[in-house]
Order: structure tokens, then sequence, then C-alpha cells
């Protein structure tokens, strides 16, 4: 990427109030590219573009919503290539991840282009002689979408497509350190065919971009998905106005290890959910709970398994785990790899690592010996860093896992059908996987989580039309 990369508002590149390089985690000599910032007086033009475009939008056909879609789909496929690069260069995921992710995005938008074409709805009598009712879904209006660094084209699409799918216009704010797949997606959106105003990108800070989405009174509803104590304050601010608001934060997420568990198949899931993508997922293992009977076996075969990663450059095809993605976030892991050395826990790995080129690169860390109590165990670090808790049996292990404030995910690893059976009864966690990494969702199911993760309805699936549409009840005499 060349030049300067505008924002888009009204089907068109506006110029630049402020200007912020993107620099590559992999090699900090590496610019990706310059990318704009607005400020709220853009932010503001974008919902005016999106509220004047919703109108037409709105009442399009299903079918002109279905082939914008599928298009777009279909052009973020045939450029995964170059889009996985870009996605690899500024957020640091290994090539393989970062394909895999932007081929993610495009399933994304074919699944939606389905949806206009399934509208749903129910016509019944009423408990009154001669009135009908209708039930319809209609679309919720101008929609400010708030995204994270972390899985920088995926979560762009898994909110514009459902938006766009039930009729509604939408403003892109991504992550202030990943702006260049938000541009690149919202540049093929264009070209794709997007009517002017329907998909609106406004890049820059979260303090000044994010709340002029929040606070304007022309903006609908707001979906984020980010840190815990930025949604609560987003969720409290959209309460206060009337906004429809869905939130996706943290995770303080849990893998069971269970007595009669397969080792092989445990280490396998605890090694990929807690450490692949530099940890860097709300999904992520961060809190291994391994029973008495296979506690010290399964410690010392993770922790040769671990040690063995390649962590390097993004683009070097033998890497396995790439670099922290900036300096603030690699100096918050390496601050809780010291807080858990100080309450006691033996410290595996966790150093920073030096590469043949300036990044922000990180030995993975297991954390052995630790107690439920301590704060590694009770605050989401989001990096390549494990807990290991002992627990004495089934009960405790249990007990262990849900003593959080979260529940997005969970694991647990067992051969037993009955357990198996209990702990996805009993595990407080909107999601929860069996002999699985507790990272890793498929798109065409609902994704969200309980207490302190998530607020509202869920995401992706046929489940988003819970909150990209509003029920409509009709009575005809």
């Amino acid at each position: 990427m060349t030049g300067i990369h505008f924002n888009w508002v009204g089907g068109c590149e506006i110029p630049a109030v402020d200007v912020a390089p993107n620099i590559n985690p992999s090699d900090l000599a590496d610019c990706v590219g310059e990318f704009a910032r607005a400020d709220a007086g853009q932010a503001h033009e974008a919902i005016a573009a999106a509220r004047a475009a919703f109108p037409g939008w709105s009442r399009s056909t299903p079918q002109q919503r279905a082939d914008l879609l599928d298009r777009a789909g279909t052009l973020i496929h045939e450029r995964r290539a170059q889009l996985g690069e870009l996605l690899a260069r500024e957020e640091g995921k290994p090539l393989n991840e970062a394909t895999g992710e932007v081929i993610r995005a495009a399933q994304i938008f074919k699944f939606f282009a389905g949806e206009p074409l399934r509208p749903g709805g129910e016509l019944m009598p009423s408990v009154r002689p001669g009135v009908d009712v209708e039930i319809s879904h209609e679309p919720v209006g101008v929609i400010g979408l708030i995204t994270p660094w972390n899985f920088p084209i995926a979560i762009p699409a898994w909110k514009i497509a459902p938006a766009l799918a039930f009729g509604n216009c939408c403003i892109l704010k991504p992550a202030d350190l990943t702006p260049g797949c938000a541009h690149a997606l919202v540049a093929i959106l264009q070209e794709a065919g997007a009517p002017a105003g329907v998909v609106n990108l406004v890049m820059g800070r979260g303090s000044v971009v994010g709340d002029a989405l929040v606070e304007s009174p022309d903006v609908d509803a707001i979906s984020f998905t980010g840190s815990v104590q930025t949604g609560r304050a987003i969720a409290a601010r959209c309460m206060q106005t009337g906004k429809r608001v869905q939130c996706e934060m943290g995770g303080k997420n849990p893998l069971v290890v269970l007595d009669d568990a397969d080792l092989d198949t445990a280490v396998s899931v605890a090694l990929n959910g807690a450490f692949f993508s530099t940890g860097q997922r709300c999904t992520a293992s961060s809190r291994l709970i391994v029973t008495e009977g296979v506690h010290d076996a399964f410690v010392d075969r993770l922790r040769r398994e671990m040690l063995t990663l390649r962590v390097g450059h993004a683009l070097d095809p033998d890497t396995q785990i790439g670099p922290v993605v900036d300096e603030r976030q690699l100096q918050q892991d390496l601050d809780y790899i010291a807080i858990g050395h100080a309450e006691g826990a033996e410290v595996i790995g966790g150093s920073r690592l030096d590469a043949p080129t300036a990044g922000f690169f990180l030995q993975p860390a297991l954390l052995v010996g630790t107690a439920p109590g301590m704060r590694v165990n009770r605050e989401e670090i989001f990096g390549p860093i494990a807990s290991v808790i002992r627990a004495a049996d089934d009960d405790e292990a249990l007990a262990i896992a849900n003593d959080v404030e979260f529940g997005l995910s969970a694991g647990v690893c067992t051969t037993s059908l009955a357990r198996a059976r209990r702990f996805k009864r009993d595990l407080e966690a909107g999601m929860v996987m069996v002999n699985l990494p507790t990272a890793g969702v498929d798109y065409h199911v609902p994704f969200g989580g309980r207490k302190g993760s998530s607020i509202g309805p869920r995401e992706q699936g046929g489940y988003a039309r819970q909150f990209y549409s509003i029920v409509k009840t009709s009575y005809v005499g």
C-alpha cells in the first residue's frame, strides 16, 4: 500500500484531517502505509451520509442486497493472497493464519448474501375474529460499528455483512492499530457496487471517532468489540440515549483437563487455544485447570511442546507464533508475567526475543503452580500466556472454571460422554468446546458470551438478525 489512504464517506474518499503511519510489528522499519485519521466533524459527515442513504437502501430488494454481498465475498476470496499479506504485515498473524482469516471474511459475506432471501416473519390469526396478525422484520437504521485490532478483517466483515443484509446503513470505525484491512474491505464494497453512503469508513482514535458515533442522535445502534472497560462505558451511554447496543468484550476462558483425557488431544488443544494467534484472542485458553491425576504429565508435555514453537516474522513460512501487536501490548504481557512470578508462579518461557528484524517478539509463557485468586487468573492478559491451576477433582475444576466475572468460551478435555455432558451443561459460558480449542468458531452459528463478556444479542449466523433488525407486529381487520 502506497500513499495516503483516506476515509470513505458517501461513496468518496475525503481529505485527511490527520495522518498516522501503520507499522509492521514484525519489522518496525516497514511502514504498511499512511492512513487518515478522522475528526469528530468527519464522523458526523459519515453519519449524515448513512442517514441520507438509509431510505433507499432499506427499501432495496432482497436480490440487490444479496448480489452486493455475494460480489464482495467473491472479490475478497479472489484477493486472499494480497489481503492475507496485508493482514500479516499490519497485525502480526503468521501468513497462513492471516490468509485463513481473509477466507473467513469471504465466507461471512457469502453466508449473509443468502439472508435477505430468508427474511422470516409470521402470519397468524388473532384471538379476535376477522383479524390477522403479521410479524415482520425491519432495518434498525444507521449503525456504528467499532471493531478491534486482533481480527482486522473478519470482525468488520461479521458486522458489516449482516448490517447490510438486513437493510441498514453503517459507519465502520476500525482499531487505530489496524486500519489497512478495514480500508481494503470498504474499498472492495465500493467496487462491488455499494450505493453511496451505505458503507462509510472513519478511521481514527476511539476517543474522537468512537465517541462521535456513540453520542450522535442520528446513530440508531452501536455494535462494539473490544475491551471490557470501553464496552461497559459504551453500553451505559447507549442506554442513556436509547440506542440499541451490542458489546463483545473480554474473556478469561478455562480449559479443563480431566483425569481421563487423551493427553495428546489435551496438549494439542491447550497449545492451540492458549498460544496461537499470539494469544491475542478473546476466546484464548488463558486458564488451564488440570485435575490431580494427570496434572504433572500434562504440564511436562505442554512445556516441552510450547518451547518448540517457532516465534518469528509473520511472513516467514516457518513461523508459528507472530509478534505481539505493539509495544504497549508487549509491555502489558511482560508486566503480567512479572506479576505471576511475584504471586508465586513458576514461569516457563516468557522472554522477549531478538530476531533479524526489530519487532515485538515474545516467547510464549506458561505459569505453573498458580491459585485461582491470583491476578493472572482473574484479569484478561491478551497475550501468549497461560496459567495452570491444579484441581482435586471434577467438582473443584468446574467451580474454579466458573469463578470469574467472564463467560465467553470454555472447554473440557475428557473421553467420558457423561463428563462431557455435565461440563457442557454446567460451564457458565456462551460457548463450550469438548476436546477442541476454546478459540475457533464457525461463521454460521451464534457467537457470544455470558456474564461480563457480552451485552446484547449474539453475533453471526442467523442470530445476527436479532440485533440488525426490529420486529414489527401488524394487525389487519
